[in-house]
């Protein structure tokens, strides 16, 4: 809950209806029993009445509902969650991709080399719920998005939104909202769409989505994904089946999916919310950003920069790999190449589509499919077999420090490839990477260091954006001669 805040500076956020702080805390009122984001637009409660609370799951399990004027629910996430790296956090990320529902408590604890009482005693202490209530408000929140968005029927929003049951799913709605889900589903303001899964999902502005859209779709997979400034679609593997979604802006950002599992939705959702850095706090970031007069001028130009994510942690590995020597243009003909001939075909949608292989696949059948350098073709059939076989595992949940240190125990990644996968794995805000030779093409457009040491010390003011810092720099090489990635030496 924004931890630094004092109790007035919050109650000065939520007085001047800050839409700053939606989804980084919420306010509960004793004299009413609900509670509201930060922006409510309802009369102000006194201060006596307050309390605020880091998530609504632990103002749920103090006894509030949802304010339906204001939708808490419907706020963007927490920034926090990436911006932190300890076991709360990471946590979090995997509670949010469905982890609970898949694996329980003792799966998500397992995955945190914690066991379950211990865990569910840091959550409780920290953020005033446990795991199942941290997750029972998750499904609330999806089942809300399913109702006022979607024509789905009632069963279907109660088993998508990973409700156990019908009646689970009436008593959660009703306790939370203190609505029956037909009662929420009439608070809509417009009709959903006529065909297909259609949902909008909320981000905090200034928002970049032009630029984000465009990094996205120069590295566009034919067969699987396409893009251009306004929308970008793919195909993924989802726990329990496969999945395709476009996300595109209208003046609203829309969400469009065909899945072979409606059970997937709620982690489908959490993957593209990371992918497109949707629970950013871009006023925070650009604010520290634009107070060094040097980075002031790239602020101005590019306001609400995102960082983008990965929707599938292994496959991210593989393109890292494949790409760290070569140009864009280069390693998506490598990588379509890949796809084409062995991608697993889906129909979705009406339309067939091909998934990016499997791991397996890629170990047994790399080495005869992709061009270069042998020893890179060597590391990357070595690191798809060890993905394989469960020797190596990336995801959101990952502790930092552990998984730059194992990726650097493989055979042909160096420092940028790790790097490179910790910040679009975990979403780290404060990654630099000195090696990325057209990382510093831009930094000397920018005015910067523009050799790795002086502008790792030069960088250092950044922190803790330094990855949004990248992704500027990133953008001003753009007008910058062609440049190749620093080649990386096995160790």
């Amino acid at each position: 809950m924004s931890p630094g805040m004092t109790f007035d500076e919050r109650y000065r956020a939520i007085s001047a209806r800050d839409t700053r702080f939606d989804g980084q805390f919420v306010t509960a009122v004793r004299s009413t029993g609900i509670y509201c984001r930060p922006s409510c637009p309802a009369r102000t409660p006194k201060a006596a009445n307050v309390t605020f609370y880091p998530t609504s799951a632990a103002a749920h399990e103090a006894g509030y509902r949802a304010c339906k004027r204001c939708l808490p629910e419907a706020a963007p996430g927490s920034p926090e969650w990436n911006l932190r790296g300890d076991v709360v956090a990471r946590a979090m990320r995997l509670v949010s991709d469905g982890v609970v529902e898949r694996e329980g408590v003792a799966g998500l604890a397992a995955r945190l080399g914690y066991s379950s009482r211990h865990l569910s005693r840091l959550l409780a202490a920290e953020l005033g719920a446990g795991p199942l209530a941290l997750a029972r408000a998750q499904r609330a929140h999806t089942a809300r998005m399913l109702l006022v968005g979607t024509d789905l029927p009632a069963a279907d929003v109660a088993f998508s939104a990973g409700f156990a049951s019908v009646r689970q799913f009436n008593d959660t709605v009703r306790e939370v909202f203190s609505l029956t889900p037909t009662q929420l589903r009439s608070t809509r303001r417009a009709a959903a769409a006529p065909a297909g899964l259609t949902l909008v999902l909320p981000y905090r502005e200034p928002f970049d989505h032009a630029g984000l859209f465009s990094w996205m779709s120069a590295r566009t997979i034919a067969g699987m994904e396409e893009g251009d400034g306004a929308s970008f679609a793919r195909t993924l593997r989802l726990p329990s089946g496969a999945g395709w979604f476009r996300l595109r802006f209208d003046g609203r950002l829309r969400l469009d999916a065909h899945l072979e599992s409606l059970g997937d939705l709620a982690t489908l959702v959490a993957r593209v919310r990371r992918l497109f850095d949707l629970d950013a706090d871009p006023l925070a970031v650009d604010a520290a950003l634009a107070a060094h007069p040097a980075l002031a001028p790239l602020v101005v130009a590019v306001p609400g920069m995102r960082l983008p994510g990965t929707a599938d942690p292994h496959e991210m590995l593989i393109r890292a790999m494949i790409g760290q020597q070569i140009s864009v243009p280069a390693a998506r003909t490598h990588l379509t190449r890949l796809v084409e001939a062995r991608g697993d075909p889906v129909e979705l949608g009406g339309a067939s589509r091909l998934l990016f292989p499997a791991m397996e696949t890629i170990a047994e059948h790399g080495p005869e499919l992709l061009r270069g350098p042998a020893a890179r073709i060597r590391a990357v059939a070595e690191a798809a077999s060890a993905l394989a076989s469960g020797a190596l595992s990336l995801g959101p949940g990952d502790d930092a420090v552990a998984q730059r240190t194992d990726l650097l125990a493989l055979r042909g990644v160096g420092e940028w490839t790790a790097d490179y996968v910790r910040m679009r794995v975990l979403g780290d805000p404060d990654v630099l990477l000195p090696g990325d030779v057209a990382l510093r093409a831009g930094a000397a457009a920018a005015g910067l260091p523009a050799e790795p040491r002086p502008l790792v010390a030069w960088a250092a003011r950044a922190a803790p954006w330094r990855s949004y810092l990248s992704m500027h720099l990133w953008r001003a090489a753009l007008s910058a001669p062609s440049v190749r990635r620093p080649k990386e030496t096995a160790p």
